[in-house]
């Protein structure tokens, strides 16, 4: 009687490994839409924070009819009320026009399964400007 040669726990080794690759590519995938969801949110926030600086027009110049232009600091303050209110961190600037201000957005965000070897956080950006029109 001829025996096959004992391969036993080969099968196990193999599944191991592939169980291993498999878990990282739904770590991957599942953080991967996490990350995707947080960068839109990051987008959201700074477009609505930078629709909320370009209220800060410079009164003082725009009711008697002069310019209308923006307050640096009243149209960044609103911003940074914005992003406040939202819970996230970013900066804003008003350009040396008077009309423009730029809003950028950073959320940071645990990751599900990428915790698994090492990858703890995602960091996104979201970036808006907002340009004041007064035709």
């Amino acid at each position: 009687m001829v025996t096959a040669p004992d391969d036993r726990g080969r099968v196990s080794v193999f599944l191991a490994i592939a169980l291993a690759g498999v878990l990282i590519l739904i770590g991957m995938v599942a953080d991967g839409g996490a990350r995707l969801r947080a960068m839109q949110r990051a987008d959201n926030i700074a477009a609505e924070a930078a629709r909320a600086a370009g209220q800060g027009i410079d009164g003082a110049t725009a009711i008697p009819g002069g310019k209308k232009q923006l307050d640096p600091d009243l149209a960044v303050r609103a911003a940074q009320d914005y992003l406040a209110s939202a819970d996230v961190t970013g900066t804003a600037t008003v350009n040396d026009d008077l009309d423009e201000v730029d809003v950028e957005v950073q959320i940071t965000r645990p990751t599900a399964m990428l915790g698994l070897i090492g990858i703890n956080t995602i960091q996104v950006t979201g970036h808006a400007t907002a340009v004041l029109r007064t035709e």
